[in-house]
């Protein structure tokens, strides 16, 4: 292996405590991180699109993501379907090969792998995972009604080695796109053979923050405003904008739009029809007909009208930048495009400007929480408990990405809100089924300013421990079907009644819940003991279709009820026998 990335794989397994797999299975994780892993605003739980081994058609990883999220059952689907009423998917395949060189056989194989995915109704030889996958692919297709566009099929082939042009290389990955494009299901298809410079690469940024330099002549600035050291308000030309959007590669930097509240939207009707513009004899009337761009850099310099920024961030003109982006060579010098750069490292003026900039358009109530006092106190929270017993809510994406910190021990909102709703709401069935249900408890029920901080702060613990449990084979992987459940009933079994959430005893309450979270050895065993009891619940059936339904949850309740009086009666009678002992 490139001794570098072997330098850089090591680090990354500490960080993802990957440290007890072999280095082959570290690296499939590696390379899914800086390839699947760019596709999600929000940070992807690698363990739960890297395959597990064995009948998986030579893939080692699969991510399909639906209106920008990571989805894993059919039900995933139907819930973003019925919350945008349109499916804009993205299939993405890694194999990953510690070899120091590049195999035409296994491109080809991966290849195959990836066609069959696609194009065979013969299942039976896949594994539970794949096949699983294989029947979300099915429910997106029959959904092609509600399609802007027909879906992207990205395919990474990640070595260890030089990557060199090598003609019959080429060909046979141009043979694999070939084959995929001949099933007429894409939009398009992008195959990246990736070797150890572009490993390197990818690596480095998710470390460092962005920075560019570029000319910025034709612009005002504007006047002295509170809590902003400098602001700008002009026009770039298409191309030099672009170089602020686009890694070298010509890739879409995946990090620039995540405190923007609207992910890319697709070429739909509106995004379509600018394309179209700007590929037209009317491109040049782009500045007089586009509201423009909003970035704001934490760190400015400027030297006449040269700029240079450093960690920003387009909060305004997703739509636009990827529009322009889309366009290639007709995004050319004639096309301007409106710009304000905002220099501050004021949160509370970002907050403001991110708003305020998207008026114009609906905004989600569960895009902006991260905005909230209340999230900021949480991510404060999380972060003051002792050392060994941190976590970090990460309520704007990937904020801790660059950061050297134990990945596995960030927290999304997304992963918050599902595992609070499954604890202390006993809704695991909506955090799994119609997550966007929940979210709309956001400021009530979720999240309200009068609640303790504590339950929160367990249920993230509890969801670390069980993700753990599973990224280590403790519980089978077969139970992330049902994690919420397990969550639910691991409380129920250790904190049957649950005092108001605004209540001082839901904080000793919390606290002895987090002691035993903490004692990895109690910990183990009693997830253990919650996932027999969803197993039994569910009657041994895993994959069943019943099981996202609140009489499964009542099922649940029933079982871990039942099975905390039998515990509790076992340590009565031992007590008992204890006292008799001692007269």
């Amino acid at each position: 292996m490139n001794r570098i990335v072997a330098t850089l794989l090591k680090e990354f397994s500490i960080e993802f405590g990957l440290q007890g797999l072999e280095e082959s299975k570290q690296f499939e994780f590696f390379a899914t991180h800086l390839t699947a892993g760019r596709a999600s605003a929000e940070s992807i739980a690698l363990d739960h699109v890297v395959l597990g081994g064995g009948g998986d058609g030579g893939i080692d990883a699969v991510a399909i993501i639906v209106n920008g999220a990571l989805v894993e059952d059919v039900s995933d689907v139907d819930e973003l379907l019925g919350k945008n009423n349109f499916v804009d998917a993205n299939f993405i395949f890694v194999q990953a090969e510690t070899s120091s060189s590049f195999d035409g056989q296994k491109i080809s194989s991966f290849g195959y792998g990836v066609k069959e995915f696609f194009n065979s109704a013969d299942v039976r030889g896949w594994s539970a995972e794949l096949r699983r996958l294989a029947a979300v692919k099915e429910r997106i297709y029959e959904l092609s009604g509600r399609f802007r566009v027909n879906p992207v099929c990205k395919l990474y082939y990640v070595t260890t080695g030089v990557w060199s042009d090598d003609t019959n290389l080429t060909r046979r990955i141009e043979s694999v796109r070939t084959d995929l494009n001949n099933l007429q299901l894409f939009s398009s298809v992008d195959f990246e053979p990736i070797g150890a410079a572009r490993l390197q690469q990818l690596y480095r940024e998710t470390k460092s923050s962005v920075e560019r330099t570029f000319e910025f002549p034709t612009k005002a600035t504007l006047p002295a405003i509170d809590g902003v050291s400098e602001a700008y308000l002009g026009f770039l030309s298409a191309p030099v904008f672009l170089s602020l959007v686009e890694d070298e590669w010509g890739d879409v930097l995946p990090g620039i739009f995540y405190d923007n509240v609207r992910d890319w939207q697709g070429l739909n009707q509106v995004n379509s029809e600018i394309k179209e513009t700007l590929e037209s004899s009317a491109k040049s009337r782009f500045a007089v007909m586009n509201n423009g761009v909003t970035l704001i850099a934490k760190r400015l310099r400027t030297t006449g009208n040269r700029f240079h920024i450093a960690d920003y961030q387009i909060v305004n003109g997703c739509q636009t930048s990827n529009v322009l982006h889309a366009c290639g060579d007709s995004a050319d010098e004639t096309v301007m495009v409106p710009v304000r750069i905002i220099s501050t490292e004021d949160e509370a003026v970002i907050a403001s400007i991110v708003k305020a900039t998207n008026r114009q358009t609906e905004v989600k109530t569960e895009q902006l929480i991260a905005l909230s006092d209340f999230q900021k106190q949480l991510e404060q929270f999380f972060k003051s408990h002792p050392d060994g017993q941190q976590l970090y809510y990460e309520r704007r994406s990937k904020q801790y990405a660059a950061a050297s910190l134990e990945k596995t021990r960030i927290i999304t909102p997304s992963s918050l809100v599902r595992s609070f709703a499954s604890m202390f709401l006993e809704e695991p069935h909506r955090a799994s089924r119609s997550p966007h249900r929940v979210f709309e408890k956001v400021g009530a029920d979720i999240f309200n300013t009068a609640h303790k901080s504590e339950p929160y702060y367990v249920a993230a613990l509890a969801y670390y421990r069980l993700e753990y449990l599973f990224r280590n084979g403790a519980i089978d992987r077969s139970y992330r079907r049902v994690r919420n459940e397990v969550l639910l009933a691991f409380r129920v079994m250790n904190l049957p009644q649950v005092p108001k959430l605004q209540a001082n005893k839901i904080v000793s309450l919390c606290d002895d819940l987090a002691k035993l979270l903490w004692d990895s050895q109690k910990a183990d065993v009693a997830f253990a003991a919650a996932a027999q009891v969803v197993y039994e619940a569910a009657g041994g059936n895993l994959d069943s279709s019943s099981l996202r339904t609140s009489s499964f949850t009542d099922a649940v309740i029933r079982h871990a009820k039942a099975q905390s009086s039998q515990a509790n009666g076992a340590k009565g009678a031992a007590a008992t026998r204890r006292q008799s002992v001692s007269r």
